[in-house]
């Protein structure tokens, strides 16, 4: 495998925030908050930022939209740590189109989220993912959020794709650290094993998991850094005192579907303005209080 694989799984590891895109109250991408949100994630001790995946709203950027993120993302950050690409799609053609301009940008890493609604077979995913890592030549990284996508990447299928010597890692989102744990097992060293799932990703990283991206680091960036560093220190007691000030924001911040409170709560500690897209919706008011007691609790606000 080449050296510059083995130093990107190398890095990828610890504190690391699947990013919101902010937006404009119309809708339109708000570059000036994007600057200052990822100097802020950096100053705050993030590891490895995540540009446009899910959280970011990618379903609801064009395609022309997407690529202009992810550039001037790679831009901004500058070389100071990690980017992570979203560059899924569910269509593989258009994963390549988008894989290959994050390539050319820059990217550290692209994120490819398992293709959702088509509902593929394993074989499907399979040819899928082996088709955009010899398409495009980057450290690609596999995501299974079955609770997102109505798909999930058998762990059979990830052995087989962790023999692709540019599949360097999986983002596991399935909630389930017994499965990571056995993920780990046989992945040996092939390929990183992430969490995607805030809840869960500590007790992943008890049993061998090397970091989480995150959406709760959206705004608790500082806190999150805190917690990871530690239990990558094999420091579990240090990670668990830190853990317990914000463990209720993992809960919280999914009472409706992300990322509407995680923008709601990063609109009430000023980092944004009130942006969306549809079909997603602004917060309702019903739920802002349960967000500010979170912050509240969290020494957020």
């Amino acid at each position: 495998m080449s050296t510059a694989y083995d130093e990107i799984k190398t890095r990828l590891q610890g504190s690391m925030v699947a990013l919101i895109t902010p937006m404009h109250p119309d809708g339109k991408v708000d570059y000036k908050r994007l600057a200052d949100l990822i100097d802020w994630q950096i100053e705050q001790g993030t590891h490895c930022l995540g540009a446009v995946g899910t959280t970011g709203e990618s379903a609801t950027l064009s395609m022309q939209e997407h690529s202009d993120v992810i550039r001037y993302f790679i831009k901004h950050v500058n070389g100071r740590v990690p980017v992570i690409a979203g560059t899924g799609a569910n269509n593989t053609a258009e994963a390549i189109k988008l894989t290959q301009e994050a390539a050319d940008a820059g990217a550290d890493c692209t994120l490819l989220v398992a293709p959702y609604y088509n509902k593929p077979p394993q074989e499907g995913l399979y040819q899928h993912y082996k088709a955009i890592a010899e398409a495009v030549d980057i450290p690609q990284m596999l995501y299974n959020v079955p609770g997102r996508t109505v798909v999930d990447i058998s762990q059979e299928t990830v052995e087989r794709l962790a023999d692709i010597d540019n599949i360097v890692a999986i983002k596991d989102a399935t909630g389930s650290a017994l499965r990571g744990e056995q993920l780990i097992k046989a992945m040996g060293d092939r390929i990183v094993v992430l969490s995607g799932d805030d809840g869960t990703a500590l007790d992943l990283m008890r049993v061998g998991g090397k970091g989480n991206i995150s959406v709760t680091a959206n705004i608790a960036p500082k806190a999150m850094s805190t917690v990871f560093s530690a239990a990558l220190r094999g420091d579990f007691e240090a990670a668990d005192s830190a853990h317990d000030v914000i463990k209720h924001l993992h809960r919280d911040l999914f009472l409706e579907s992300n990322p509407i409170p995680v923008k709601y709560a990063a609109h009430r500690m000023g980092l944004i303005e009130k942006g969306i897209r549809l079909p997603l919706i602004w917060l309702p008011e019903q739920h802002h209080a349960t967000i500010d007691e979170a912050l509240v609790k969290a020494n957020l606000l």
